[in-house]
């Protein structure tokens, strides 16, 4: 059984205005089991929070450092913390 995680990750880089939040909401169910959000941040960043099955948490990280999000981002920063839980599903806000 795979552990279940939560990881929160900062995404640098031109992120917002392109569609980011809305293909990384189409990632995380097409990646299945993960609950959390996207959301913008008033500083150009977006922040990912994902809970779900460490290893749908790590393909989620990976797409979001690959080429083929939105934009361009030039670095993403994450912490891997233990599940809160309170989500009902994978929103953008």
């Amino acid at each position: 059984m795979d552990e279940e995680v939560r990881v929160t990750a900062w995404v640098r880089g031109r992120v917002q205005g392109v569609g980011f939040r809305w293909f990384t909401r189409a990632n995380a169910l097409e990646i299945g089991g993960l609950t959390g959000f996207a959301l913008n941040l008033e500083d150009g960043r977006v922040q990912v929070v994902a809970e779900g099955p460490r290893e749908n948490c790590h393909r989620l990280l990976e797409w979001l450092r690959s080429a083929d999000t939105p934009g361009h981002a030039t670095g993403v920063t994450e912490i891997w913390d233990t599940p809160r839980g309170g989500y009902e599903s994978f929103a953008i806000r």
